[in-house]
């Protein structure tokens, strides 16, 4: 296994990029599942640049089996940055495999958080913070106002890297394996993470499972308030009502597009609804104006410049509009965490005040995003030929009702790694994307959901079997089941074979279009 010589180059250095790892389950390659050494021996382990805060000995408990819980921080030197890192190894039945975890939005990850459903499952797993700890994005700035490029980094790429290198290492001190598999596993930011160890740090892992994935990150923070923008500068603020009518409408005329009325809009290519054919609709916030039809057209069309050439993509038709254009009273609230980017990234101020945006100043920020920070976190590189030549795999998915990161800019990334690596049928043997209709932030929504995207990517590096499908499923707040589906693999759809339940995955099948 090439985890191995990774890890023994990745220790010499300890220095790059972020990294995030999961794993999956089956043996151990070495032929045990049990540690060679106690515990409290790893407290003393001697890492480049790290402090081992403590190792302890866990007792199972009913939902946590017993495991070794590491705790330790990774610096840059010169740099006073600090990195967090949780490592979890179970003291029996490790499944030979180590699984790195993601965050979500400015956070990195939750460092001392035990992760039970990887510790369940037989995994060695660890989380960081990636250098700054809470969700918010002011660990941009140092206290003087300037960009602390180093956390920026520790939270781009660098942070997740240095928690995978010093996980593997303690996987190779705990149980001395003869090899071992590493696998990604996030969602949102995670995704991103994931994706860019693909371009950083291709051999890193063995695997890659990425959901919802933020990549394209300088374009889809500032696209994320072009909506706000608009009604600000229209002094059109509409009522949540209102968009939530927009997209049942929408829904509601593109449902039956696939064959199957099911309130899931799976021809989300061919949804093009003209939110003008609302005017004059009464709702409980008041009839919908030609005024408010144009603006809520404006959001679905996605950020333009001056002469109305494209910036970046908007949401889908059937994808929420009130979580990035939430509104109350009258009042705009626009959503945090790309109010953070504009306020601490891109013009370092704290206080700035979103309601002196301008629609130039809008412009030439949006700018400023792909260019100051293209590089330490866009995460939107297609060329992932060394992950390829490095044997990984990596499967990713996204959903079309996602309300927070634009769908089609997942789309476009997919569209151009196929260009650079030579075409859909060379791309699919390393990568491959799976669309999820009506699907939202890495799950909910009226679509049906992959649950078991890890270990699709497990037999893929193990056993050769490539996903064609994910299993897809919609499941209600008790548990139960409600629709099954496959999520098929971009281009493909989910295509009614026309006979039994369109509740049911087996009545489904992954065809070039809807129609034979």
């Amino acid at each position: 296994m090439r985890n191995r010589r990774s890890l023994l180059t990745g220790l010499a250095a300890l220095t790059g990029a972020v990294l995030v790892l999961w794993i999956g389950s089956s043996v151990s390659a070495a032929g045990s599942n049990r540690p060679v050494r106690s515990c409290a021996s790893l407290a003393s382990t001697n890492l480049p640049h790290t402090t081992m805060l403590s190792a302890t000995a866990v007792t199972a408990t009913a939902s946590v089996p017993a495991h070794c819980a590491v705790q330790l921080v990774v610096t840059n030197p010169p740099a006073g940055d600090q990195i967090r890192v949780g490592v979890w190894l179970p003291t029996e039945n490790w499944n030979g495999r180590f699984q790195g975890t993601g965050g979500g939005g400015f956070s990195g990850g939750s460092p001392t958080s035990t992760p039970a459903a990887a510790l369940r499952d037989g995994y060695a797993a660890a989380a960081t913070d990636a250098g700054h700890t809470g969700g918010s994005g002011s660990f941009a700035l140092n206290s003087d106002g300037t960009l602390n490029w180093q956390l920026i980094a520790d939270f781009g790429y660098l942070g997740i890297h240095e928690m995978t290198v010093a996980g593997k290492a303690l996987v190779e001190r705990f149980y001395r394996p003869a090899s071992f598999h590493s696998y990604f596993n996030g969602c949102s930011t995670g995704g991103r993470q994931g994706l860019m160890e693909a371009q950083r740090y291709p051999s890193d892992y063995d695997g890659i499972a990425a959901a919802s994935p933020a990549v394209n990150w300088t374009k889809f923070h500032p696209a994320q308030f072009w909506g706000q923008l608009q009604m600000m500068l229209s002094g059109n603020v509409i009522p949540q009502c209102k968009l939530a009518a927009a997209t049942q409408a929408a829904i509601t005329a593109c449902d039956g597009r696939d064959g199957v009325t099911d309130g899931i809009v799976g021809d989300w290519q061919g949804c093009r609804f003209d939110a003008r054919r609302l005017i004059g609709t009464e709702t409980d916030c008041g009839t919908v104006t030609a005024a408010d039809a144009d603006l809520i057209n404006k959001i679905w069309e996605g950020p333009r410049d001056a002469d109305g050439g494209f910036l970046w993509y908007g949401l889908e038709r059937d994808a929420s509009l009130g979580a990035l254009n939430n509104t109350s009273g009258g009042n705009q609230l626009p959503f945090g965490v790309g109010l953070d980017w504009f306020r601490y990234f891109l013009l370092q101020n704290p206080g700035w005040d979103w309601r002196t945006m301008t629609y130039d100043r809008y412009l030439l920020l949006f700018q400023q995003s792909v260019l100051q920070y293209q590089a330490v976190i866009a995460t939107d590189d297609p060329d992932l030929s060394a992950f390829r030549d490095a044997g990984g795999k990596v499967v990713f998915w996204h959903g079309t009702a996602d309300p927070l990161i634009f769908f089609r800019g997942t789309v476009d990334y997919y569209q151009r790694l196929e260009a650079a690596m030579g075409g859909a049928k060379q791309t699919q043997k390393f990568a491959r994307f799976f669309v999820a209709p009506g699907v939202g932030h890495c799950g909910g929504g009226q679509g049906a959901a992959p649950t078991d995207l890890l270990n699709s990517v497990v037999r893929w590096v193990e056993q050769g079997k490539a996903p064609s499908s994910l299993v897809g499923r919609r499941i209600d707040g008790g548990g139960d089941v409600l629709l099954t589906r496959p999520v098929c693999q971009y281009p493909l759809v989910a295509r009614y074979k026309g006979h039994g339940t369109t509740t049911e995955a087996k009545n489904f099948t992954c065809a070039s279009g809807y129609h034979k």
